[in-house]
Order: structure tokens, then sequence, then C-alpha cells
């Protein structure tokens, strides 16, 4: 079990992270999400041990993890991180960055591991191509590739399909997910993707501005947000009055009605290949719904929430 008790940290004398406090299961995906500077990846480094805690403690099951007062260099052996930039070596290959860290003593079995990590991370092709040469997605999935190659029990990665074309993402995210379930790898990720936390997290820690405001699991978080900044980490969200009560609603969560008191102008219909996301106006504000077929500027249509 991975435990941080009442963690807080400063980089100057304004406040970074402010006790935070959570647990988490071995071989669980844990999402950690907030607004750019909310602390995520600061989270990440502390429970790595790249700097000194101001308060609290972080253990992973007996071992407390120690930062750079302890430890000639910083970070624990049972974890691996993968920042946002990558640390590989340019002019070694691909094959090379993934297996710097194997033993040679048995080829075969050092280029059978290369190998299976290549497809997970679906680079075999590059396998004896340069780093230099690479673009950032493809340099981003072999530093993927690198920190599981000695399994950690744990893994943190930030931000770890930030750089990798939508077109290869959703494979990429299956794969590897699987793949870290299988071997039970406890994982903590620092995402802005909502996608990343819907489809693949167990649990999901909610920062802002360096408080940990909500937590719990990505269904019941999406589904109930306690507010709209919540909300909005996953994409648009409307406020609307119903029945005196201001209520958080998702364009999805909107069908198109022949009469109700929700009536709006349309504004503008964006395509997005399986429906349209329309804007329009209700009551002076913007308001977001999807259709199945785009909209006219001007035109008006009543909408009601779905059962």
């Amino acid at each position: 079990m991975l435990q941080v008790k009442n963690v807080s940290f400063s980089y100057t004398d304004s406040i970074t992270l402010n006790n935070i406090d959570f647990s988490l299961e071995k071989g669980i995906n844990l999402a950690v999400i907030g607004e750019s500077g909310c602390g995520k990846s600061t989270l990440l480094k502390l429970i790595y041990g790249l700097y000194d805690l101001d308060k609290g403690s972080i253990f992973w099951n007996d071992v407390e993890v120690l930062g750079p007062k302890f430890n000639l260099i910083p970070g624990m052996d049972f974890m691996k991180y993968l920042a946002q930039d990558f640390d590989l070596m340019p002019f070694i290959t691909v094959a090379e960055n993934i297996g710097k860290y194997l033993s040679n003593s048995c080829p075969e079995q050092k280029n059978a591991r290369i190998a299976e990590l290549l497809e997970i991370v679906e680079m075999t092709d590059y396998a004896n191509i340069k780093a230099k040469n690479l673009s950032g997605g493809q340099m981003q999935r072999v530093a993927l590739a690198r920190v599981l190659v000695l399994e950690p029990e744990v893994l943190l990665l930030d931000e770890p399909f930030s750089h990798i074309d939508n077109f290869r993402k959703n494979s990429l995210r299956r794969k590897l997910f699987s793949y870290l379930k299988e071997k039970k790898i406890t994982t903590i990720f620092a995402t802005h993707d909502s996608s990343d936390v819907l489809s693949f997290a167990d649990e999901v820690l909610v920062l802002k501005d360096g408080q940990l405001i909500e937590e719990g699991n990505p269904e019941s978080i999406y589904s109930y947000p306690k507010n709209k900044y919540i909300a909005s980490l996953f994409g648009d969200v409307n406020e609307i009055e119903i029945d005196g009560k201001i209520e958080l609603i998702y364009p999805n969560q909107l069908i198109i009605v022949e009469k109700s008191g929700l009536k709006v102008e349309v504004v503008k219909s964006y395509f997005l290949g399986s429906h349209y996301l329309i804007e329009a106006i209700y009551n002076d504000r913007k308001i977001f719904f999807e259709s199945e077929y785009e909209l006219y500027v001007g035109s008006k249509t009543h909408l009601k929430r779905k059962p």
C-alpha cells in the first residue's frame, strides 16, 4: 500500500501542496487531475523522493520515501518516474535506450524483453533508429517502455500521452494499462485528458491550488461533481437553473424536445463526427448541448435534461 500522510510542500514562501492525505492499494491506477499549476507534477515528484517534504510522510508498505537529504541519488529503487522531458540518450538506438538498464549476462532474455516492450508502445519498426531522429511522440513512447523495463512496483507518469497523436493514443493506452493491470503495477498518472481518467483510472484525486478537494472513482466524480471546477475538468459543462436550483449539466445530458421551459437560440454548430456540439444562448448565457444533426444559426429549440 502507498500511504501519503498529511503532506505539505512549497518551493518558495507560497504553499504548493497543502496537507495532502490519501492511500492506494497495490495494482490500482490512480489519476491525478486539476488545472495547470495545481500541484499534480509536484505530487508525483514528492512520491518518488525528488524533494524533501516540509510536512508529513510517504510510505510504500513499510518503507518510507525519503528525499535528497537522505539519499545521495534521489528517487526510490522500487519506483519509476516518467517526467514530461523524456531524458533519452540521443545517439543510441531506440532498442539500446530501452535496454540500457538490463543486464547483458543473458542477451536472448534481454532482447526478448526489449521486443515485448517495443510491441506494447508500438515502436517495433523503430528499434534500430537513433533517438535523436524521433518525433516528440515517438520519444515519449520509448520513454514509457524504458520505465517499464525493470517492472517497478510503483509507476509515476506525468502527462504520459501528451505528445502522442490521437490516432495512436487510444491503442497505446489500451495496451499500456492492460499490461500494468496484468503485472499489478501500482500506477499514478497526472493528466489533463478526461479520456485517460474515465476509461483507465480506478480512482481519482482532484487538486486545486495545492489542495485535495475531491477523491473517488471516476464514474461518481463525473456523474456527481461537487462544483463547476470539477465538472469542467471533463469538458464543457452548463450551469442551468432547474426548479429554482442551479445544476451542473454536461452537453450530452441534454436532449431536444418539442416543448419545455428551456428554450434556446442556436449560435453555432460544431461537427464532431458522430454528432454536433451546439452552442446556444439561454437567458443571455451560453449553453452547450449535443445534436444528431446540424442546427442553423438563429433557430430556436427546446431542451430538457435526460431522465
